[in-house]
């Protein structure tokens, strides 16, 4: 156990000092091993996760996933969905706002990405609601939490990690993530109307637009409707009724999705050569640099369970009597802390290894323990001092200060703390989906 802990704080004191944390889980997980094992045993290990990863046909869903969510940014469908939002509630206090929300949620809904979701929708959102007279504080931090929904509402990349690391159905996972995805929307919602409702000056209403100039700006999202119901629909067997019978893989959904997006984008006239190579450049170095992630995480979870610091930690809970939900909340404490300093996908790769075992040995299911970790995830992108979508929204928004958005923000990440304390009380937010599959 306490090579393990020192290992962890090892990989803690490493990232804080900018290294990155493929190399800092990858480097103290050899080494741990090393002195748990031998040279030779750690060598064969890291060689071997290394030819597992890149055969393993279960890890195409991840490009395939980026690549549909690059097809999708091309083909510039981040202006129709917001223009869609604006037209049915552009005219409400706030109206801006709820619809740079819920068009977040859309995005959201085929990127599978939070930085992405927050960069285009700044570019699309931001001069709207500054030439409605919204304040700055409102309209970024509608920016950056709508963002944090990329990680949640399906496809999403932290949710194809997740169950890539603990071997859970992803997708179970990515049907549990609806019903929690769409309540995030709704709160937000409601953080906006708390937001004017205190100042009404921070979200005056906008022009009402009439049902023939609703109706138009819907065409403009049909293919995102059609993407989406086609991806999660033959995920959950929705579609495998006659005359259709579709029922997908995980795998088999990412690569409709991609095809998909790459026909929309294509019809759409937003795709040309130079555009098409860009696109297959970008996915192939993100998906590098995932795979060295995960290859890192795989290390380091071989070195934290040889040192046996998951079944320490069981036998820790069961020597002082601790109740699940005691274990369960000093588990969610940690990652609050954690967020503060560390961005998502580091935090959630530096901790399931260890917390994982421990949580379904007590009884958890692990499906809602990977969603319940997404929602704490959420949390963390819009805390201080990080707040990763914070620092992504002042990149693009230059002109505003951090402060101004992470004080804006409040609202929002306190309706995400609501929304956890709902699903640790009823599992079955997350969990009634999966089960009907």
């Amino acid at each position: 156990m306490i090579a393990g802990l020192i290992g962890f704080f090892c990989v803690l004191v490493l990232v804080l000092l900018r290294m990155p944390i493929a190399f800092a889980m990858g480097l103290v997980g050899m080494v741990g091993y090393m002195m748990e094992n031998s040279v030779r045993g750690a060598i064969s290990m890291g060689a071997r996760l290394i030819i597992d990863t890149a055969q393993d046909y279960g890890l195409s869903v991840v490009p395939l996933f980026i690549l549909m969510g690059l097809f999708v940014n091309k083909g510039g469908i981040s202006k129709e969905l917001y223009a869609a939002s604006n037209a049915f509630l552009g005219h409400l206090r706030g109206g801006l706002a709820i619809a740079t929300i819920v068009a977040c949620g859309g995005f959201a809904a085929i990127s599978g990405s939070s930085l992405a979701t927050a960069a285009t929708m700044s570019k699309v959102a931001m001069p709207e609601m500054r030439r409605y007279g919204y304040s700055d504080g409102l309209a970024t931090a509608s920016i950056a939490a709508g963002g944090t929904l990329g990680i949640l509402i399906p496809p999403s990349v932290i949710l194809v990690i997740y169950g890539l690391l603990t071997e859970t159905s992803i997708g179970k996972l990515f049907v549990a993530g609806i019903i929690p995805g769409f309540l995030g929307i709704l709160f937000y919602i409601f953080a906006v109307q708390l937001s004017v409702r205190r100042n009404p000056e921070a979200g005056p209403a906008g022009e009402r637009t009439d049902w023939s100039g609703r109706l138009k700006a819907l065409r403009g999202v049909w293919a995102v409707l059609l993407l989406f119901a086609l991806v999660i629909g033959g995920l959950y067997g929705a579609l495998d009724v006659w005359p259709i019978y579709l029922s997908f893989s995980p795998t088999e959904a990412a690569g409709m999705g991609a095809a998909g997006a790459f026909l929309i984008t294509l019809l759409r006239g937003r795709l040309d050569w130079a555009g098409f190579t860009e696109v297959l450049g970008e996915t192939a170095i993100t998906t590098a640099s995932l795979f060295s992630v995960l290859i890192g995480a795989w290390i380091f979870s071989n070195f934290v369970n040889i040192a046996g610091l998951p079944e320490a930690l069981l036998a820790l809970v069961s020597e002082n009597d601790l109740s699940p939900w005691a274990v369960m909340a000093v588990i969610l404490l940690i990652y609050i802390a954690l967020g503060c300093v560390f961005e998502s996908l580091s935090m959630l790769l530096l901790t399931v290894p260890i917390f994982f075992p421990l949580v379904t040995s007590i009884g958890f299911d692990p499906i809602w323990f990977g969603i319940v970790v997404v929602v704490v995830t959420e949390i963390s992108l819009i805390t201080p001092p990080v707040g990763l979508n914070v620092f992504v929204l002042k990149g693009v928004v230059k002109d505003v200060s951090t402060a101004t958005i992470f004080k804006g923000v409040t609202p929002f990440w306190l309706m995400d703390i609501v929304r956890l304390l709902l699903l640790l009380a009823v599992p079955a937010l997350a969990l009634y989906l999966p089960g009907r599959m």
